[in-house]
């Protein structure tokens, strides 16, 4: 995902000053995910736009620092500059990204299925995925309905995909 750091040097880019510097005050203080730690507020405060997004992409690689500069950004009131850079970096969902090893590895089809039932697929599409033979033609299947699926349908597969294989979850995270 190249045009990561491109896309969030861009917004902060078109922050004026004072938004700029209450941007790094909140990225001393927003809630990060585990095993990630803070830029030293002394290293932080006297980075200009450019020293910041390097050390964003350094510290938090270029997925989470995307999410997360959005989510700072969401925090001192710049919705604007948020979802313009979202639009620009288009991150892939999990289920995007790992559809391949999903086809492949997933073996407890029917479970997932059972998850998603009536809250993202339909009857119809509940039993064509059962209809199919093996689970590989099953997930087939079911990742061929994704593409008209928004994040919320996505994120239910993913959260069924833990519930359900938290060791392939897991491992696939890592990769």
């Amino acid at each position: 995902m190249g045009c990561t750091r491109d896309a969030i040097l861009d917004a902060l880019e078109n922050l004026t000053a004072d938004e700029f510097k209450k941007f790094k005050l909140k990225l001393l203080s927003v809630p990060l995910r585990e095993g990630y730690g803070r830029i030293p507020r002394g290293t932080l405060m006297s980075m200009d736009a450019m020293d910041l997004t390097d050390k964003l992409v350094s510290s938090y690689l270029e997925e989470y620092s995307a999410e997360l500069t959005m989510i700072v950004l969401r925090e001192i009131g710049m919705q604007e500059i948020a979802e313009h850079l979202q639009i620009n970096c288009k991150a892939p969902h999990f289920v995007d990204q790992h559809r391949a090893a999903l086809i492949t590895r997933v073996t407890d089809v029917e479970g997932v299925l059972d998850a998603l039932y009536g809250k993202v697929l339909s009857d119809g599409q509940y039993e064509a995925v059962r209809a199919e033979s093996t689970n590989t033609m099953k997930m087939r299947k079911l990742l061929s309905f994704a593409p008209a699926w928004d994040k919320t349908c996505r994120d239910l597969l993913l959260q069924a995909l833990r519930n359900t294989h938290p060791y392939l979850v897991a491992d696939l995270e890592k990769s």
